[in-house]
């Protein structure tokens, strides 16, 4: 019998002596659980993705060493690891795997993904040719991500006699990234007749997010067991051949339990918010709390991703600010055992407004008017982020920053955006979702309608399509690239339609000022939707 291990953990981009570390140290739990082979996600070693650091002649030193540790070191349990690795004057995506005697064999990635998020054509060479690992009685096929979405690469380790199917990934997440993974996995193993071991990197990666959720296919191409998303975890299957073929058995995975769609997105948003404050050395965080849904529900995901005592909570009311949201804010903060301070902005507003009055002397009073108050909520957050080296976390949602409705120096002040890619009619569901678990959200909160509270009486709709309106033009318009005609036809006013578009793209160099915030949706804004910000299109 023969067992494989799968190391579905998180290793950080650039940290390649702690990554060699956690190889070995889990090679070693492995070994202890009886595993043959310990298998991690691809680029372990450099950490997915490594982008231009890959061009710094320092940092490949760094993944040569380590593999010559690697080399050096060996276990009674194979590794085979993912890294970049030089050759020729070229530079691959690599998987090598050491043997008791160091290095065996060494896989390169044939195909390089280019397409939203990934970039890899800008570093890597493509490469020719399936590696096969003879081990233990087996012949193993590795391959890395990319190639096991394509037909030939897979072929080429059946030609070569392979019993069973390794994939090396860091395939980062979306909604509904599992169903496509599972479609297109499912089809290599059942066309190729092969078991497939899927092993998937999990853990933020500035706006990327992996989940892990490794996964065991039969030779029909069925999914036989899926790692629980988000969470690290080792992973043991069983391999057994005989004349009949090859079968592989999940050892003791966790149990899966299945959940709606706003309990995976709302624990993806915490995973992603946990990372990326650890992996940029600060141990606290702060936010603006408002006392509306947006500021509620980043503060709901900062206590469950930090604590509360890592959580400071900063009430900022103006002239505009109505009593019931300093009262819910306060409500929330108390619930969630956070701390909570008042700074009321009237003070420097006023100053503002008394600077700037020669100037603005009989000139209307309109959004400049608005904006400084949001200005003064981002200067003081960012005092108090300088002096106490907390992060400022901002409270926006993809809805507002699609359409501009957010104050560039003010409310968009800030090192990270957990709701940079949630829309606001998704903000609701997931505070409900988080509530149906424990109050965390006051009612009140959820129920009263959306207000920035920059003037008297104000609401988002105001200027602003309702939300489930606007969100349904949004997801047209930026995920699927539909043109108007198309939205309009299905069923969206004309003119409502052709506003929301031009507020898109007129607020671009907006977005390029913006925080970085996890990658939910198959088209967030950044890397994967990259739009020029002077531009004469229409």
């Amino acid at each position: 019998m023969y067992r494989i291990a799968i190391a579905q953990h998180d290793f950080p981009v650039g940290a390649v002596e702690s990554n060699r570390q956690l190889a070995q140290s889990l090679r070693d739990r492995a070994a202890a659980l009886g595993a043959n082979l310990l298998i991690t996600p691809e680029l372990a070693l450099s950490g997915y993705p490594p982008e231009d650091l890959l061009f710094r002649p320092g940092f490949q030193a760094r993944i040569e060493q380590a593999l010559e540790q690697l080399a050096a070191e060996p276990r009674t349990t194979d590794l085979l690891i993912g890294h970049p690795a030089r050759e020729g004057g070229q530079l691959y995506n690599c998987a090598s795997w050491f043997g008791p005697a160091g290095l065996q064999a060494r896989a390169r990635k044939q195909r390089l993904p280019n397409y939203t998020v990934f970039d890899e054509k800008r570093y890597f060479t493509e490469s020719h040719g399936t590696c096969v690992v003879d081990s233990g009685g087996l012949r193993i096929g590795v391959l890395i991500c990319e190639d096991a979405w394509f037909t030939e690469p897979a072929a080429e380790a059946v030609a070569a006699g392979a019993d069973l199917l390794l994939v090396l990934n860091a395939s980062p997440y979306h909604q509904g990234k599992h169903a496509i993974r599972a479609d297109v996995l499912g089809r290599r193993a059942r066309a190729t007749g092969l078991p497939l071991i899927y092993c998937n990197l999990v853990g933020g990666q500035d706006d990327l997010l992996f989940d892990g959720s490794s996964l065991l296919f039969d030779a029909a191409g069925q999914v036989q067991a899926r790692a629980p998303a988000f969470d690290e975890h080792l992973l043991i299957v069983e391999v057994e051949k005989n004349a009949s073929g090859t079968r592989c058995h999940a050892l003791d995975w966790p149990a899966l339990v299945v959940e709606p769609p706003e309990a995976e997105v709302y624990r993806a948003l915490v995973r992603a918010t946990a990372d990326y404050v650890r992996k940029n050395g600060f141990t606290r965080v702060l936010l603006g709390l408002s006392g509306g849904i947006d500021s509620a529900l980043t503060l709901a995901i900062a206590v469950d991703a930090l604590g509360p005592d890592r959580v400071m909570a900063l009430l900022m009311p103006s002239r505009y600010t109505a009593e019931l949201s300093n009262q819910e804010a306060f409500a929330q903060a108390k619930m969630q055992g956070v701390r909570a301070e008042m700074l009321p902005i009237e003070a420097p507003f006023q100053a503002f407004l008394d600077t700037l009055a020669p100037l603005f002397a009989e000139l209307p009073t309109d959004t400049t008017e608005e904006n400084l108050q949001s200005r003064c909520r981002g200067v003081l957050l960012m005092a108090l982020s300088n002096k106490f080296g907390s992060l400022l976390l901002t409270t926006g949602n993809k809805s507002e920053m699609a359409v501009g409705y957010a104050t560039i120096y003010g409310d968009m002040c800030g090192g990270f955006a957990p709701l940079k890619d949630i829309y606001k009619t998704q903000v609701y569901a997931l505070a409900r979702w988080r509530n149906s678990l424990s109050p965390v959200i006051p009612r009140a909160v959820i129920d009263r309608p959306p207000s920035a509270e920059l003037r008297e009486n104000q609401t988002d709709q105001d200027s602003l399509p309702a939300y489930a309106e606007l969100d349904d033009i949004l997801r047209r318009f930026i995920e699927h690239d539909q043109p108007r005609p198309e939205i309009v036809a299905a069923g969206h006013d004309p003119d409502t339609v052709a506003r929301v578009a031009g507020l898109v793209l007129r607020n671009e160099y907006k977005r390029r000022q913006s925080a970085p915030g996890p990658r939910v949706t198959a088209r967030s804004f950044g890397r994967d939707r990259r739009f020029p910000i002077s531009s004469g299109y229409r």
